[in-house]
């Protein structure tokens, strides 16, 4: 298993994230992709023995950087990726959780959700605001219920990895990403997961751009259910 952790600028996180993942998932290995931050993110991911650090010569935003961890898994023949955000809100001991999911329900990407039984932190209100509007077009466009579509907390199996290796979406993915492995006839779950607050640094996603993103994201959302070819 492979955890990939995107991270710009997360040289107060990145360690913490780090040392959770060893000691409640020993076994996995660990890919920390540095989307070409301005601080010391590089430096500190590679204080850890046994971690790979790629670090991007620009800035791609979270689509190219979790793209990189696709094509990363897939050379190297991994059977199954997590995606874990470098700010410290995901907790390395819920991958079980995503882990039991795939097994049971046969998914080819499970979701980790704030939304499914389970008192946790859950974002800014103008962000659940987004998430309730991107749930009632999943409902309304490919049929299936996405509680929490941009939770960044994710497993994917082979089949995931091999198509999002060459299609993963450049800007905000999470929402897109569940539209094109819909559209290639590819399963998709959630479960219940316990997230925390961020201790350092800001989310890109403030409440003075989250029209904006919504916008963007619902547009690219249409773009992506009419799209014919690949």
């Amino acid at each position: 298993m492979l955890i990939v952790i995107p991270a710009f600028n997360e040289q107060n996180n990145i360690l913490k994230v780090i040392r959770d993942i060893r000691e409640s998932i020993p076994y996995s290995d660990i890919l920390v992709i540095n989307d070409c931050s301005n601080d010391n993110t590089s430096f500190a991911a590679r204080q850890a023995e046994g971690v790979k650090v790629v670090d991007l010569p620009f800035n791609l935003g979270i689509g190219g950087a979790v793209q990189t961890g696709f094509k990363y898994a897939h050379t190297r023949g991994y059977d199954y990726m997590v995606q874990i955000d470098g700010d410290g809100q995901h907790i390395a001991k819920e991958v079980e959780k995503l882990y039991d999911a795939m097994l049971r329900s046969g998914s080819d990407m499970v979701i980790g959700s704030r939304f499914l039984d389970i008192q946790s932190f859950r974002t800014t209100w103008s962000r659940r605001l987004g998430i309730k509007v991107f749930y009632l077009l999943f409902r309304m466009m490919i049929q299936t219920k996405v509680t929490d579509s941009t939770s960044g907390f994710r497993m994917y199996n082979s089949k995931s990895i091999e198509l999002l290796r060459k299609y993963y979406p450049d800007d905000y993915p999470e929402p897109d990403a569940i539209i094109l492995l819909k559209k290639h006839g590819l399963r998709i779950s959630e479960v219940g997961v316990e997230m925390r607050e961020r201790e350092h640094g800001a989310s890109s996603i403030t409440p003075i751009k989250s029209p904006y993103y919504m916008a963007k994201v619902i547009l690219s959302i249409f773009f992506s259910y009419t799209r014919t070819r690949w």
